[in-house]
């Protein structure tokens, strides 16, 4: 691992990225690294740490709109069994085109092309309107609690506005920017423990069965439709994930606890799911305990200006149509939305991505910062 310099290319950034141990939520020194190169292009960093996650916020020119920010995290899952990685993990390789190393992928290849690209756009036009931005967290990967959802409240309680948000998440398929995501379904999970009472299998009738009160609740539950979906969104789906309940073969049991995902368009709201559980939960048993998370409300880039100035830059540079989806998980694209950004998912074919033996091909790592770069010059330069 080497100091930046501004003749390094994106292979070289992303090797050294990569060969950091940034299993989330350490960082590694990766933001250090980026900021050390942005420093170099003009840029200001101010790193904004909460308890076990770093995160930077660093920007060229200041306050000036309109502010478009590169968005993304240094952090990586863990590598699962070493013995089945083609090469070190942690040891960046080239084979055949493609460049083996965790997060090749997912997503340090993609901070490596928005690097090289902004690096070429501000030395091509030093004078652009406007300001640019990186948003990077080393807790996407983990429980996304002081990552970029943090930095988002402190940059609206300072009136930081944020117009174009380009978050480097892995979108494509087969070919770079043949799908780009505009807009994610929310999330949201329950957990919920079921009581009955707990007895002997041989007399029933001095016990209640809480999984039998669960498969008449369950059935109900999973029978719900929710909704036909929309124009953008598929309809909303539930999922169990979980059921625990039991202890030996010989006693009735008295509690069954459930998990549960809904990943919900925007023709619901978490308040509206959460009110309709309870009231069908009220209707199987007395007693029961509910507990919920919320990761992510829905959104969706509706304004056209940034989807077409990265349509126009993938049409250009690969001669391919995109295609715009809010399919998948989520993102941190969630927080940034609540800005009022317009937010694009751009980053390379993901494959591959929390798979042992995670690569990206280098030349399309190459494409994808032309992609930035064409896209930059589309909203920034008049």
């Amino acid at each position: 691992m080497t100091h930046p310099t501004l003749k390094a290319s994106t292979l070289d950034i992303a090797k050294n990225l990569i060969a950091r141990q940034s299993v989330t939520p350490i960082d590694a020194g990766c933001q250090a690294y980026m900021a050390e190169y942005l420093a170099l292009c003009g840029f200001e960093t101010e790193h904004m740490d909460f308890e076990d996650t770093q995160n930077i916020w660093s920007i060229r020119g200041g306050q000036a709109s309109p502010c478009l920010v590169f968005a993304g995290h240094t952090d990586v899952v863990p590598t699962g069994n070493l013995d089945n990685w083609l090469f070190p993990p942690f040891e960046p390789t080239e084979k055949d085109g493609l460049l083996y190393g965790r997060g090749a992928a997912d997503m340090k290849g993609s901070l490596a092309a928005m690097m090289t690209a902004t690096q070429r756009f501000v030395a091509d036009f030093p004078t652009h309107k406007g300001s640019i931005a990186f948003l990077i967290t080393s807790d996407e990967e983990g429980p996304f609690i002081n990552g970029t959802i943090k930095v988002v409240e402190e940059l609206i309680k300072r009136k930081q506005t944020i117009d174009f948000a380009i978050v480097g998440e892995p979108s494509s398929t087969t070919h770079v920017g043949d799908v780009i995501k505009i807009g994610r379904r929310g999330s949201l999970t329950c957990w919920l423990s079921i009581k009955g009472i707990q007895g002997h299998v041989a007399y029933p009738h001095l016990a209640d069965n809480a999984i039998h009160k669960t498969s008449g609740f369950i059935n109900a539950l999973t029978n719900i439709q929710w909704d036909e979906g929309n124009q953008h969104f598929p309809p909303t789906s539930l999922q169990v994930t979980s059921i625990k309940a039991g202890e030996a073969s010989n006693i009735v049991p008295g509690e069954t606890d459930i998990e549960f995902n809904l990943r919900y368009s925007t023709e619901q709201t978490h308040e509206k799911i959460m009110a309709e559980v309870e009231t069908l939960v009220k209707q199987h048993c007395e007693q029961y305990d509910i507990r919920w998370k919320l990761n992510g409300e829905p959104f969706l880039t509706e304004s056209h200006q940034l989807i077409d100035a990265v349509s126009e830059s993938i049409k250009q540079v690969n001669g391919i149509e995109t295609s715009a989806e809010t399919s998948g998980g989520t993102s941190d694209g969630r927080f940034i939305a609540k800005t009022g950004a317009q937010i694009v998912e751009l980053g390379p074919i993901n494959k591959t991505i929390h798979q042992v033996n995670e690569c990206v091909s280098i030349e399309d790592l190459n494409q994808l910062s032309e992609i930035y770069y064409q896209t930059m010059k589309k909203l920034l330069v008049s």
